[in-house]
């Protein structure tokens, strides 16, 4: 099997009404790098942007592929450090940064096009 550098056997992939703002949401808010866009006209039919060791796919919706928020879990060093970007870079609070009782210290925020983050930093090696 053959998966590009960067990707894993399971890709997030967002089609979002507003690609664009979403993509600099990933870059500003959540420190993502982006490494490719290809266009149709105006329209960004695919970028990619690692996020950490993930990267994720963005789309503008459209009729046939419509826009649709999800819900996305993503690991940092910092909780508290990534949730105030994120809040700078557009995100609106939905629960604040506390320790969890599987050893998480997380928070919530939901991105300019209505997707939920649960930013949260590992307090312990090993599993839940």
């Amino acid at each position: 099997m053959r998966i590009p550098p960067g990707f894993n056997t399971v890709t997030p992939y967002f089609f979002a009404d507003g690609a664009a703002r979403l993509l600099d949401f990933l870059v500003q808010g959540l420190g993502g790098v982006e490494i490719g866009r290809h266009m149709d006209g105006d329209r960004i039919a695919n970028a990619q942007v690692c996020l950490g060791t993930s990267t994720v796919m963005v789309s503008e919706g459209s009729p046939a592929f419509p826009a649709m928020p999800a819900s996305y879990y993503l690991y940092v060093e910092s909780a508290d450090a990534a949730m105030a970007r994120a809040i700078a870079a557009g995100a609106t609070k939905v629960m604040d940064v506390a320790d969890m009782p599987y050893d998480d210290r997380q928070g919530g925020v939901r991105d300019p096009c209505g997707n939920l983050w649960w930013i949260s930093e590992r307090l312990i090696d090993g599993p839940y």
